[in-house]
């Protein structure tokens, strides 16, 4: 019998340049596929969802040419063993197959071979391996692919559920830690401002917001593209819409000034994908209140350099995108919220 290579609990082992550090911040690691940790466990990986501040730039560098954004992404794969894109540094997560567990990891979780199951950590620090892709789908970021991951023993991950559909469960997924961020941060009465509220997150966010805040607090969604406003006008949990760019900060802090009757929000929270919108999250805030930068556009030096440059004591959050039962909380959204399912099920299905 076979004895398997013992492994790092937290992928070190992995880790080619330099040497030493964790997978997530190393240049390259070893995507090996032939080799399989006592530790790890291999998946067949069948769709990735790239992160969107990452596929956005990707979108912009190739052109918009399918072809371009293939090799794009091939070329990340091949050089650094991941998909961690050098110019955002964000990679995104995949939904596959479980094919092989490590033998000492097989009496330790609750998954078995044939399992299908997304990964809830980035493809920043996960070894990737493309043979194939088979399709792009440029308007909701997700790559059909033939290739295999291998997720560390601290890896997290969600089984599939059997009541959504594959693609609507990644998409949701992706995003999971925004909405369940969400429902820690707002309290009963809070006034909630969501930059980018249509996007994927923001969606998700505004409604999880609405329910914490409920009927005494208040949900503004910014957005500034027409399909958005529509979108925004016809959801039932967002109490006021201002049209409007966080990249454009003293215009949005006038804008929600005039919304708040110069209150200000308790809570703001950055779902979008593009730079320079740090302060217009931070200016909208009141005194003590709380910035959740979700979008991994966010330059956190911007953002802690400005605020003191305001003289804004206030709490900001980097976007971790896990948090204890991020997974259940926002798959129980998509079951809860009739209008966020069919929105989901239009852009994903």
């Amino acid at each position: 019998m076979t004895t398997q290579p013992q492994g790092s609990k937290y992928g070190v082992h992995r880790t080619i340049e330099p040497k030493g550090v964790l997978p997530q911040p190393a240049k390259v690691i070893n995507n090996d596929m032939d080799i399989l940790y006592d530790n790890e466990i291999l998946c067949e990986v069948n769709t990735l969802n790239i992160d969107s501040a990452s596929f956005t730039q990707i979108k912009e560098q190739a052109k918009g040419d399918l072809e371009e954004i293939k090799k794009i992404i091939m070329g990340i794969v091949n050089q650094f063993g991941k998909h961690k894109n050098p110019v955002t540094g964000s990679g995104g997560m995949f939904v596959g197959t479980v094919a092989k567990i490590g033998d000492d990891l097989k009496d330790r979780i609750d998954l078995k071979e044939g399992d299908k199951i997304a990964s809830l950590v980035s493809l920043s620090l996960t070894p990737l391996f493309i043979e194939e892709i088979l399709e792009i789908r440029e308007n909701t970021d997700q790559v059909d692919i033939k290739g295999k991951a291998i997720l560390f023993e601290s890896g997290i991950y969600a089984k599939l559920p059997e009541d959504i559909p594959e693609k609507l469960a990644l998409a949701v997924l992706d995003v999971a830690g925004a909405p369940a961020q969400t429902a820690k941060l707002v309290k009963p009465g809070d006034t909630v401002l969501i930059i980018g509220a249509a996007g994927k997150s923001g969606l998700l966010c505004s409604y999880e917001a609405k329910r914490r805040a409920g009927v005494t607090g208040k949900v503004i969604g910014v957005k500034h593209s027409p399909r958005g406003i529509e979108l925004l006008e016809e959801a039932p949990f967002v109490d006021e819409i201002i049209e409007g760019s966080a990249v454009d900060a003293v215009d949005l802090l006038e804008k929600v000034e005039k919304a708040t009757d110069g209150k200000l929000c308790d809570v703001v929270i950055n779902c979008v994908n593009v730079p320079d919108c740090e302060m217009g999250s931070i200016l909208p805030c009141k005194e003590g209140g709380d910035v959740y930068f979700f979008s991994m556009a966010t330059s956190f030096t911007k953002a802690a350099l400005g605020a003191e440059g305001v003289g804004k004591d206030i709490n900001m959050i980097v976007g971790n995108g896990y948090t204890k039962g991020h997974a259940d909380i926002s798959l129980e959204l998509m079951r809860e919220s009739e209008f966020v399912r069919k929105e989901f099920e239009k852009r994903y299905l």
